[in-house]
């Protein structure tokens, strides 16, 4: 029993009391001032909230818009097919990460089980395609074909797939009227990431986890408007997830249809007759290495001279822009980007590039003209002529005597713009340049616009490349160190030639000069660049941004947006110049250096002008050239390591011009034959339920005809350069 009294323990009692006041009463403050924070300073806030999480959203898609050639046909749009998806949420939540249910879906879908999984996985820098590249919180397609039995069996045994659905789903399709299958100027699409969404927030035209979008041709550069605007459906449900009201509904909006400049039929010859003219080319041989000629890629390019819209564009080698449909598999993927691909999905009418050749002299001798050296004049045209020790030669060392400017681009001489570019290098103070040079030749190029891009309505564009004084400059820079270590003065070809970079390859040579004067060197030029610049020489002078699209109409009929041609300057030529240019490129065809190729061809009723070129490739056989135009057209070929531009691309060229204009062999016109004798000014006529009702079409397949013994004669002879 203690002996403290009681009254000695009140004081420590009481401490202890009102220390647990003050902490109660501290708690209660806190407690009551976050009470206030969350109800009533964040209260509608976290009540918004509250309301989301009893909100589930429901995704309609919109029906992307289609695109129609100039006669209302379709190139590409949509069908509804049986999609099978699997919810990659869903099966994450498995233990398996929903092997097992995969592994199901293969054996009912008909597909291998890794295939299916490769399908569902997500892209990242690691993994190789095929992988879903968009978001992770959306339906991903296993395929677009399933079938009605299939779908049946999946959606009977549900508990046997959680998380696939196979639902009825509009889906693109690249209908290829007539064979025209124009992949390279379609394009393909894919879905969305989440980083595009990302970036789209906050713009008029934000994504939706479901969106599809165009990642390459048209569907790329048109893409907003194809596009449309999903619906969504909001459903309240309660804490079970059980639908107890309709919150909020946004319509789907379907996208406009993009009505084009191509025309389907005139699309199905030009891929017709480039295929043929490539197959051809395989079959002869060059004279230099005796091997037959490769001729692996191609382009052809039909474009209106008054307006810059094209007509028609085709790419080899090609591919089928399907196959991207519903996600593309892993054996295509590898076909279309293999190493042994040769690049299907480049388009080469805008991405090819190659040193031009002899079609690049109707800029040389504009700038010969602007430099003071008249087009009438009298210019040596020797077999061959000497730079510093060096022997630059004509063709077959042909010489013409003494010629003038037309003259040497009818017969596509050569030794008379080595002599002019020669002359004006020597001007600008040779391999010791003034300060201020006229340098007349690579100006002029420049103003024809080469060097940028011409602004067609596609992306990817390349520039090419005009080798002047800035570039030399810049590459030596950049490529120096590795000249330096690689030459060697007395080394075989290759070493010389790096022994030399290293030492001035920043200095404008004369060798550098003349070779540049005839398309070659390092020179790149794209197809579209010269059928721009040979259309402004047909219309006058005018250079148009080549455009595809024609006009965009929305999808109840009701809006039509048309889109206009836009030009990008003129030509650095007076008229007189253009009309002296445009003679000789007539004389091409009747007596230059394509004649022998356009025997019959009406000149009276439909002139025609030409230049052929034959642009010598380092390590590979020489690309073929053919540039042409009449009053409403210009069409241009290349074909790379296909030999002679006359040779490979003419015939081929010609033949689109004969079903172009509804031509025979010996010159008469038929114009109910005649696909398009005039450009299509007028757009498809537009239904009153905003429809368009196209013409049929059917494929290009002109009779194989066994050729005259003259015409095999020439086939067997010598190839032409140009």
């Amino acid at each position: 029993m203690s002996n403290i009294p009681e009254t000695g323990r009140t004081p420590r009692v009481q401490i202890r009391l009102v220390v647990i006041q003050v902490l109660v009463f501290s708690l209660l403050l806190t407690l009551g001032g976050r009470l206030w924070y969350l109800q009533i300073r964040n209260g509608q806030e976290y009540t918004d909230e509250a309301k989301n999480n009893h909100v589930q959203q429901v995704v309609q898609p919109a029906v992307r818009g289609s695109i129609l050639d100039a006669r209302g046909i379709a190139l590409a749009d949509n069908e509804t097919r049986l999609v099978v998806s699997a919810s990659r949420t869903e099966l994450m939540k498995m233990k398996d990460d929903g092997k097992g249910v995969l592994t199901r879906l293969a054996g009912v879908l008909g597909m291998k089980p890794k295939d299916v999984m490769d399908k569902v996985r997500l892209c990242d820098a690691k993994t190789p395609q095929p992988c879903w590249n968009g978001s992770p919180y959306q339906p991903i397609p296993v395929t677009d074909e399933a079938t009605t039995q299939q779908a049946l069996q999946i959606r009977e045994r549900a508990e046997d797939f959680p998380g696939i659905t196979a639902e009825p789903t509009a889906v693109r399709r690249y209908t290829a009227p007539g064979k025209a299958n124009t992949a390279q100027v379609l394009g393909y699409l894919s879905p969305v990431t989440d980083e595009e969404i990302t970036k789209a927030k906050d713009t008029d035209s934000p994504f939706l986890r479901s969106d599809q979008v165009g990642r390459s041709g048209i569907e790329r550069t048109y893409d907003k408007e194809l596009r449309g605007k999903a619906g969504v459906t909001r459903y309240e449900v309660d804490n079970l997830g059980r639908v107890i009201g309709q919150a909020a509904k946004d319509e789907a909006q379907p996208g406009a249809n993009l009505v084009t400049s191509i025309d389907a039929r005139v699309q199905a010859v030009a891929e017709y007759e480039l295929n043929g003219a490539m197959k051809t080319a395989r079959l002869e041989t060059d004279r230099n290495t005796g091997e037959k000629y490769k001729a692996d890629a191609g382009a052809v390019v039909v474009m209106e001279n008054k307006t810059g819209r094209i007509v028609s564009m085709a790419s080899q080698p090609t591919y089928d822009p399907n196959s991207w449909v519903g996600g593309i598999s892993g054996k295509d993927y590898a076909k279309l980007t293999g190493k042994d691909s040769n690049y299907p999905l480049l388009n080469r009418a805008i991405q090819g590039q190659a040193a031009p050749g002899s079609i690049f002299k109707v800029i040389s001798s504009t700038a010969a003209v602007n430099a003071g050296y008249p087009f009438d004049g009298d210019y040596p045209c020797p077999s061959s002529y000497s730079v510093g020790g060096q022997v630059f030669k004509n063709f077959e060392s042909k010489g013409y005597g003494s010629i003038s400017l037309g003259r040497a681009l009818e017969v596509s001489c050569d030794t008379v713009f080595y002599g002019l570019a020669h002359r004006e290098w020597q001007k600008d103070g040779g391999i010791k340049p003034k300060k201020r040079t006229n340098d007349w030749f690579y100006k002029t190029a420049h103003q024809f616009g080469l060097g940028k891009e011409t602004g067609i309505d596609l992306p990817n564009e390349v520039r090419g490349r005009v080798p002047d004084r800035q570039w030399k400059q810049s590459f030596w820079e950049a490529n120096k160190d590795g000249w330096c270590k690689q030459g060697k003065k007395d080394g075989d070809y290759v070493e010389k030639i790096a022994y030399e970079n290293c030492l001035e390859g920043n200095r404008m040579r004369a060798g550098d000069s003349v070779n540049y004067s005839i398309g070659q060197g390092d020179t790149l030029v794209t197809p579209i660049q010269m059928a721009t610049i040979y259309a402004a020489i047909a219309n006058g002078g005018t250079l148009y941004n080549p455009t595809i699209g024609k006009a965009v109409i929305s999808a109840d009929g009701k809006t039509v947006q048309a889109i206009k041609p836009k030009s990008h300057g003129k030509l650095p030529m007076d008229a007189d110049t253009r009309s002296q240019i445009d003679n000789a490129l007539a004389g091409v065809t009747t007596r230059g250096s394509a004649a022998w190729r356009f025997g019959g061809w009406p000149q009276d009723k439909i002139p025609m002008h030409a230049k052929t070129g034959t642009a010598e490739v380092y390590g590979k056989q020489t690309t073929s050239w053919f540039v042409s135009y009449t009053e409403d057209y210009t069409i241009i070929m290349t074909i790379a390591q296909g030999g002679t531009g006359s040779g490979a691309s003419g015939p081929a060229v010609r033949k689109i011009y004969e079903a172009m204009y509804g031509l025979d062999e010996e010159g008469g016109q038929d114009l109910k034959k005649a696909l398009l004798p005039k450009p299509q000014t007028a757009l498809p006529k537009i239904e009153p339920d905003g429809s368009i009702e196209a013409p049929k079409i059917e494929p290009y397949a002109p009779e194989e005809e066994e050729p005259p013994a003259e015409e095999q004669q020439l086939a067997g002879a010598p190839a032409r350069r140009d």
